[in-house]
């Protein structure tokens, strides 16, 4: 393959391009709050003016098909997506976040506002199955490649693949490729970008992380302020 370092990066033929949505925010669940054993709350205030502003950015993209996971808070999010493209979402379980096991759909958001010992160690050792019966990392990291290169294949034509998807979840996708420290991209922003490409050959680049900009675009036109991120989700 013939590569020009002095020009912009495109999707040669045979790429498949994906763009990776983190949903929009949402409340701690209540401890009773689980739906199937699943953490599974709705969009709140801020989270709906966050799929908003997704929504609004994507509109000028050449989006062929738009991707779930079977928690509500991506197909809430979804929603602002398909107001500007005339798709049916697609659910792909294996893009859905990870599974906490004992600390699934309360204690983690709690253990985060006191600065538990038990959750800093989940965060220096960069390792969420220390915590009691969540999912293991092989497992969780074979379902994320399987999910997105499902996106990938149903792209493959051409047009570019939205997954609306978990922040743990883009995560470890981006630590694949990057060959980085497990958390290294943990923090992404509700609402945000980050943008990947399937070479014809199958390999994956990471184009971009982490883009904010319609978020703080939208929310300077709304007068509201910029929030910090949650922990996960």
């Amino acid at each position: 393959m013939k590569v020009n370092f002095q020009q912009a990066l495109t999707a040669p033929e045979g790429a498949s391009e994906v763009v990776l949505v983190r949903h929009g925010a949402c409340d701690p669940p209540a401890p009773d709050g689980l739906i199937g054993g699943r953490s599974d709350p709705a969009l709140n205030e801020r989270g709906r003016a966050e799929a908003a502003a997704a929504g609004e950015r994507l509109a000028r993209e050449p989006v062929a098909a738009v991707f779930v996971t079977h928690l509500r808070r991506t197909v809430e999010t979804a929603a602002a997506i398909l107001d500007r493209h005339p798709l049916e979402p697609v659910v792909v379980e294996d893009l859905g976040e990870i599974y906490l096991g004992e600390w699934e759909g309360h204690g983690i958001h709690d253990r985060g506002s006191r600065g538990d010992p038990e959750l800093t160690r989940v965060f220096a050792e960069q390792r969420w199955d220390l915590i009691p019966g969540a999912e293991p990392l092989d497992d969780f990291g074979l379902r994320v490649r399987r999910g997105i290169e499902t996106v990938a294949d149903a792209v493959a034509d051409g047009g570019v693949g939205v997954a609306v998807t978990h922040a743990a979840v883009i995560a470890e996708f981006c630590r694949q490729i990057a060959g980085s420290e497990p958390f290294a991209f943990l923090h992404n922003t509700n609402g945000s970008l980050t943008r990947v490409l399937r070479m014809p050959e199958g390999g994956w680049i990471l184009m971009s992380f982490n883009d904010t900009e319609h978020i703080h675009a939208f929310r300077s036109r709304a007068g509201a302020g910029v929030q910090g991120d949650e922990l996960r989700g």
